[in-house]
């Protein structure tokens, strides 16, 4: 295979930063009127293995021209876990060789018996399409011809027969298996009489409802293997979570074994954790967390090492790709050299962009979380976190984007002025010292049980008897009355006219995206956008950024899902507002408290984007405004909510009472997962102090997904519990008026969030 171009060229860079070019960063940030905290994670040598015995030869000289002579230790185990037919989750940081602990399992078993076939499930097309490079590579070292495709949304009809009948190892992703794929199995006989391995990547993406779904998508796939006389392995790859071997069982409904001695070598990471300085003191306000990420990435790739900075939003990804831009323009080929990547860009841009982190010609870039998973971008020498992420999960997974096996790295937060931020900032253990949050799923969901076994009735009958998740003999009755499904003796055949496959979105986000259009005499396709996000950044009159070129967006064909754009030089950007109210539909439950009464229902939630600020670059002031007309959008959805009468509320202001209620619901929102198996992205919140349902201060838990998954209704049967483990939990928090771990942590206007969540919620049980 000829390697492409890189797309710049190749600049004579240091990749990694000597620890000299660390240090005197560290000693910049250190030397302003701020807040510097420093750690030093030390350096760990590599541990070898051996290759398990009876290998295929040429898998190893393969392996050995590729540089790789023995495995490490975590990759020796797991392969011989797979090849002993046992179950495996791989658990180790980025950039430790995880690939080969399931690319040699599989590479062997196909070599020694062709008809072997292989799945790999990746939750993204564009993981799939890089590892479909990486086993490119180590196949074309082999010198053998192994079937090798992806097969996605983007796969042309004509190819997929040859993926069907050519394809040892398939590269998809649980939507394809889901909807492609398992309905129409008949197809595949090759693939599932002969299916030897499955393997999921990126476990920890697997959390809450669309792991649920996805646990239920391997029930069917089990189920059909077993119809053809297949029993598959499977060999699970995950970033560091808290219970990775229980997530991993959950899902694949087996017993699976730990992997997580970890043997790859890693160079000393130095963490910094930065707040940055206050620029006025009368009101405490600090500078930027955009311009201070900007001034450490623009000092890191002067001094020649190659940077990532990840920035929390589509927007801040450009406005810091045109400020660093900007600041590194009086060096020739510095700003040519830093790029943005995020969600939107196209295909090929993003495959350019992550070519030229690897051969080094891209020396900067500035992503969303999108570089956050596995990707292979090589290893950078710095990575920069503009904002704390939201989890530590994920903001470990982006320090650990820097590093280079035994090279030194370094890893810089940058704190915003939000509390969140703010208390990771003055409070560092909870960085170093807390555990990563757990990944939680429900297989049992009834609702979502329920519609995979609607799908797995339309692939194969059904016998009396036969397990399928809980509660299964009963389901099948219940669909046998509604006409769905035909009892003949024993076996339940499906009846019904419908694919039921399509009926069920394993996401919530929808798929449908916006195209964006360069108008001009040959108008050109320049990106794509998200549908929840259209109405932010691509109403008319919006400046669109794209890779730091500003577009001005002219029109916008809402039904058509098009927005046409020219490009401009302006110096502002704009700002949409959206506006969300939330309406009472129905209340299917009500029970009262001592104080109030809990309640359960359907409610409708409506998002519309109102006006849109123009705000100037660099200084933020607002330069100007605009309407929007675009249509809402609404979720119709079952919502679980807490009202408070004037008993509960005595004694307590108006502004106790805002705070009182934000703070029970960050700490249901933390505990709630715990009761529902669900992930805290799963369920919204909404307070409101004086709701228009009942004129009282009333707390909505909503399900996020459209029409209702059942948490709703699992918070109010748990509510006496769920309220009891709030209150002991801000009870027994040893912080003083707030922190993430219970009520979130609070701005000094709001300190009275943790004694006003305590009152209003001991006033709620009596």
């Amino acid at each position: 295979m000829v390697k492409p171009p890189p797309a710049y060229p190749v600049p004579a860079v240091r990749p990694i930063p000597p620890a000299v070019i660390a240090e005197a960063v560290i000693a910049e940030l250190q030397a302003k009127p701020t807040d510097t905290i420093v750690r030093r994670i030390e350096e760990k040598p590599p541990r070898f293995a051996e290759w398990p015995e009876g290998l295929d030869s040429r898998l190893v000289e393969a392996l050995k021209r590729r540089g790789i002579k023995q495995p490490y230790t975590h990759q020796s185990e797991a392969i011989q876990h797979a090849i002993a037919g046992r179950n495996a989750v791989v658990v180790t940081p980025t950039a430790s060789g995880k690939t080969l602990c399931y690319n040699v399992p599989v590479l062997d078993a196909i070599l020694k018996d062709r008809s072997t076939r292989a799945i790999y499930l990746f939750p993204t097309k564009a993981l799939a399409q890089d590892q479909l490079d990486e086993l490119h590579g180590l196949i074309g070292d082999i010198g053998e011809d192994i079937g090798t495709f992806t097969y996605d949304g983007d796969t042309p009809a004509d190819a997929r027969r040859a993926v069907r009948t050519a394809g040892h190892i398939v590269l998809t992703n649980p939507d394809m298996l889901h909807t492609a794929i398992l309905p129409h199995h008949t197809k595949w006989v090759q693939l599932f009489e002969s299916l030897d391995y499955v393997v999921i990547d990126e476990l920890h993406s697997y959390r809450g409802v669309f792991g649920s779904h996805l646990a239920n998508v391997l029930r069917r796939l089990r189920r059909i293997c077993q119809f053809y006389g297949s029993d598959p392995t499977f060999i699970l790859c995950s970033a560091t979570i808290a219970n990775p071997g229980e997530l991993a069982a959950a899902l694949v409904g087996d017993d699976v074994t730990l992997v997580d001695d970890n043997g790859a070598p890693a160079g000393e990471r130095v963490v910094v954790i930065h707040n940055p300085p206050v620029v006025n003191k009368e009101l405490g306000i600090r500078q930027s967390s955009l311009k201070a990420s900007r001034d450490v990435a623009a000092r890191l790739i002067r001094a020649g090492v190659q940077t990532i900075v990840f920035a929390p939003s589509r927007m801040r990804v450009e406005l810091l790709l045109t400020y660093l831009r900007e600041t590194l323009r009086n060096k020739p080929g510095d700003s040519e050299r830093v790029t943005g990547y995020r969600g939107g860009y196209l295909p090929n841009e993003r495959r350019n962009i992550e070519r030229g982190l690897r051969d080094g010609s891209i020396r900067g870039v500035v992503a969303t979380n999108a570089l956050e998973l596995g990707i292979d971008i090589g290893g950078m020498g710095a990575s920069v976190v503009m904002g704390y992420p939201g989890s530590l999960a994920s903001l470990w997974q982006q320090f650990g984007r820097a590093g280079r096996s035994r090279e030194a790295s370094l890893s810089v937060l940058i704190a915003s002025s939000n509390p969140l931020d703010q208390y990771v900032a003055r409070n560092p253990d909870f960085v170093f010292e807390r555990s990563v949050e757990r990944g939680l799923i429900d297989p049992d969901n009834l609702f979502i049980l329920g519609s995979h076994l609607k799908c797995a009735a339309f692939e194969l009958p059904f016998n009396a008897g036969e397990v399928f998740g809980a509660h299964t003999d009963e389901l099948l009755d219940i669909l046998h009355e509604e006409g769905v499904l035909q009892r003949s003796g024993d076996r339940y055949h499906w009846m019904s006219e419908a694919f039921p496959a399509e009926q069920v979105s394993l996401r919530t986000a929808s798929t449908d995206n916006f195209v964006i259009i360069e108008q001009g005499p040959v108008p050109k396709v320049i990106g794509e956008c998200d549908r929840p996000s259209a109405p932010l950044l691509l109403h008319e009159d919006a400046i669109y950024i794209h890779r730091g070129q500003q577009y001005q967006v002219e029109y916008l064909d809402w039904d058509d899902k098009k927005a046409y754009v020219t490009p401009v030089a302006v110096d502002y950007y704009t700002d949409a507002q959206l506006a969300v109210e939330l309406k009472v539909l129905e209340s299917f439950e009500q029970e009262g408290h001592a104080r109030g009464t809990h309640e359960m229902g359907e409610v409708a939630i409506t998002f519309l984007a109102t006006i849109f600020k123009k705000v100037k670059l660099h200084t933020h002031e607002n330069v100007g405004w605009g309407k929007i007309a675009i249509p809402e959008a609404n979720l119709h959805t079952t919502a679980y909510w807490l009202s408070f009468d004037e008993r509960a509320t005595d004694g307590l202001g108006r502004e106790e009472v805002a705070a009182g209620l934000a703070g029970i619901a960050h700490l249901a929102r933390n505990l709630a997962p715990i009761y529902c198996l669900c992930d805290a992205r799963d369920i919204g919140a909404e307070c409101h102090v004086r709701s228009p349902l009942n004129q009282l201060p009333t707390l909505f838990l909503y399900d996020t997904v459209p029409g209702g998954v059942g948490l709703a209704e699992k918070l109010f049967e748990m509510r006496e519990s769920l309220l009891e483990a709030c209150l002991a939990l801000a009870l027994s928090c040893e912080c003083t008026d707030g922190c993430p771990g219970c009520v979130g942590p609070q701005v000094e206007a709001q300190s009275e969030a943790k004694a006003a969540a305590a009152v209003l919620l001991r006033r709620a049980r009596g």
